[in-house]
């Protein structure tokens, strides 16, 4: 008449593959900047290997770079037109004008400017690039750990960097 389920009988969870919409609305859950967070997680794809691995340095231009130096300048067109930008911009010309650093030559001040403003934006970048990698990997779609200086270890410190690593329904999901 019915079917009394064994203690023992394995439970078959019905799993569809992750999709794009899937992604989108699992990131949306769990970040308060879902944009952000998918730009974030794609350009993670883009550099990851096949086991869906990033980091914890790229190579640009025959250098090594940190992978979050690098996410963060892959970012930081999305500011370009922020009116912040243009604050900073005029922040950093007065700090260098108070402290007699701005060089008189125009051309010279705008390359100072300019190396001043990437460094700021540079850092507050880490941090940005920090909070969105704690909400993805807080969803689910990531993993991070640190590798380095003497030992590769779960905890940031001690001259280590960040790897990524995209789970794998969701690396196929971005590689579609």
């Amino acid at each position: 008449m019915f079917h009394q389920a064994d203690l023992f009988d394995q439970l078959r969870p019905s799993r569809r593959a992750m999709d794009t919409p899937m992604l989108l609305a699992t990131i949306a859950g769990a970040s308060q900047r879902p944009k952000f967070a998918y730009m974030l997680l794609q350009l993670i794809a883009e550099i990851a290997d096949e086991k869906g691995q990033a980091g914890p340095s790229v190579a640009v231009n025959g250098a090594a770079m940190p992978v979050r130096d690098w996410l963060c300048d892959g970012l930081v067109p999305m500011a370009q037109r922020d009116a912040r930008r243009r604050s900073t911009v005029q922040a950093v010309r007065e700090d260098l004008e108070k402290s007699n650093a701005l060089p008189v030559d125009a051309t010279k001040a705008d390359l100072l400017i300019e190396q001043k403003v990437r460094e700021r934006v540079r850092r507050s970048g880490r941090c940005n690039v920090s909070r969105a990698v704690s909400d993805l990997v807080r969803a689910g779609l990531l993993r991070r750990h640190y590798q380095g200086y003497r030992v590769d270890h779960e905890n940031r410190g001690a001259q280590r960097e960040a790897v990524y690593t995209i789970v794998p329904d969701a690396l196929a999901a971005l590689r579609r």
